[in-house]
């Protein structure tokens, strides 16, 4: 992977978390992106395994909010969890 890509998946990892903090609660920046990142694999799992389209043209804003959707739901299964 290029140190762009890496960069990127980072920022939008970290955006996605912060957003989903904001849902679920939670905090700290490495939390944040650890949630993120992991959250962008559980969201893009779920999208296509329900083949859900969110007719959203750009992908910046699309990987965005598909992120926070997996790491909102990845918090909810480790609290459950827990």
């Amino acid at each position: 992977m290029e140190p762009r890509t890496i960069a990127f998946t980072l920022l939008t990892g970290l955006v996605a978390g912060w957003l989903a903090s904001f849902v679920v609660g939670g905090g700290g920046l490495l939390k944040y992106m650890i949630w993120g990142v992991i959250g962008s694999f559980v969201g893009n799992f779920l999208f296509r395994t329900f083949n859900i389209d969110l007719g959203i043209e750009n992908a910046v804003v699309r990987d965005i909010i598909t992120a926070t959707a997996g790491a909102i739901v990845l918090v909810l299964v480790a609290r459950i969890i827990s």
